[in-house]
């Protein structure tokens, strides 16, 4: 199974890590190598973020019993093709500054950009990444052991290898493909 997408084509100069990375719900359930998984986080870690507040946290889970309590959290669409991936994480975002408590209105915009990082690195790797909506907040608190009172449940995120779309639901392997993007000026333009 290739793990390229040849019918996505850039209107501007971009790396092909960029134009080929991906959201699939196909995942193979082959373990990551600890050593690789670790490296994800590290590229998060050395994001940008505003007064280097730094405020992402990922809880993830990476073992079959830790799996099944995350899997609870998503949402039936989203349990459906998840539960195959080996990694499952929840990404939460510091509501406010550590170095003056004051609200870090930028936290998510932060923690987006970790994210990035993560999915990128994900690709570097041979390993693909989804974020998802579909979840139920109050119960990733719950599995994670997060304060709700001190963080922003941002997404979860499923991380594997490409896995064979066959294997899943007939109306999600018909969503399984890259999707195309807005064009270029209406997503940037002069002022």
């Amino acid at each position: 199974m290739s793990t390229k997408t040849t019918s996505r084509t850039p209107e501007a100069g971009a790396d092909d890590l960029f134009v080929h990375r991906w959201s699939p719900r196909a995942f193979s359930c082959q373990p990551i190598a600890e050593e690789t998984l670790t490296g994800l986080f590290e590229a998060a870690r050395w994001s940008p973020s505003c007064y280097n507040a730094q405020p992402w946290l990922y809880v993830y889970a990476d073992s079959p019993e830790q799996q099944a309590r995350f899997v609870e959290a998503l949402v039936p669409g989203n349990q459906t093709w998840a539960k195959s991936a080996p990694v499952l994480a929840f990404l939460f975002a510091r509501k406010r500054f550590e170095h003056n408590d004051r609200d870090n209105r930028w936290a998510g915009f932060d923690a987006g950009a970790s994210w990035m990082a993560l999915a990128l690195q994900a690709r570097l790797a041979g390993l693909y990444t989804h974020g998802m909506a579909g979840f139920d907040p109050d119960k990733a608190f719950e599995v994670c052991d997060v304060n709700p009172k001190d963080y922003d449940v941002m997404a979860a995120i499923a991380v594997g290898h490409m896995g064979d779309p066959d294997n899943l639901p007939e109306q999600v392997a018909a969503r399984e493909k890259p999707s195309d993007r807005k064009p270029l000026p209406e997503v940037a333009r002069t002022a």
